[in-house]
């Protein structure tokens, strides 16, 4: 599944944008926006893996707007000139579309965009308990939970404390498994029984999501389990 944003201030281009990306079974559209700052916006709040880039936009104009981006998803420009393709492909873009876009076209354009490479399986996480190494199969922790300089790993048998912080903790997990929801807290995903805008059930256990964490966590299981 490729997540995709529209960038295009015109009604009509927008629209078939729109209408191609749902033919098309892999692709999953996020948003449209109007203007560049609009998109820099979405860019920041959700994750995205292919932007379509109108290059003659109100304001800052689309490659301009692409030049600032420090880490840009594969981007797709559409335009009715065809003289700015080669400033496109000077920043590396997946392909060009001229307008009135043919859906064969888009189709061509899409395939070039290869899929974000599979996170790695994470299997086992290791912590220092009680002067021993701890091995614990990720897939029996049920929530991680900051008790200042410790943390506490709850698993479905047992509780194991070690000296460490939640935020390294954090880095060494993999994020397609975990999730931070609050400054005390990191979750399995697997394990969330039902969750609102303040809190979850995660196995039984009710944990808060912090104020900081709740847009960020609400896109992330959105896209999880909607």
């Amino acid at each position: 599944m490729l997540t995709c944003l529209i960038i295009e201030d015109e009604p009509l281009a927008a629209d078939i944008l729109q209408d191609y990306i749902k033919q098309l079974p892999h692709l999953h559209l996020k948003g449209t926006c109007t203007d560049a700052l609009q998109g820099l916006e979405a860019l920041q709040q959700q994750n995205i893996d292919l932007l379509f880039l109108d290059i003659h936009l109100p304001g800052l104009k689309g490659l301009d707007f692409l030049r600032t981006l420090r880490n840009p998803p594969a981007v797709i420009l559409t335009t009715a000139y065809h003289e700015y393709a080669l400033k496109g492909y000077e920043l590396n873009v997946v392909d060009y579309l001229l307008k009135p876009i043919e859906f064969t076209r888009f189709v061509e354009a899409v395939n070039k965009v290869k899929p974000t490479a599979a996170i790695p399986k994470q299997e086992f996480l290791s912590i220092q308990s009680d002067k021993k190494t701890i091995v614990i199969p990720v897939e029996e922790i049920v929530f991680i939970e900051s008790q200042r300089e410790y943390v506490k790993v709850q698993t479905q048998q047992k509780a194991y404390v070690t000296k460490y912080s939640l935020t390294k903790m954090e880095e060494e997990l993999n994020p397609a498994l975990f999730l931070r929801v609050h400054r005390s807290f990191i979750i399995a995903l697997s394990k969330i029984k039902s969750y609102s805008a303040h809190e979850m059930d995660v196995a039984g256990k009710v944990i808060p999501i912090g104020g900081n964490y709740r847009e960020s966590v609400g896109q992330k299981l959105e896209l999880i389990f909607k």
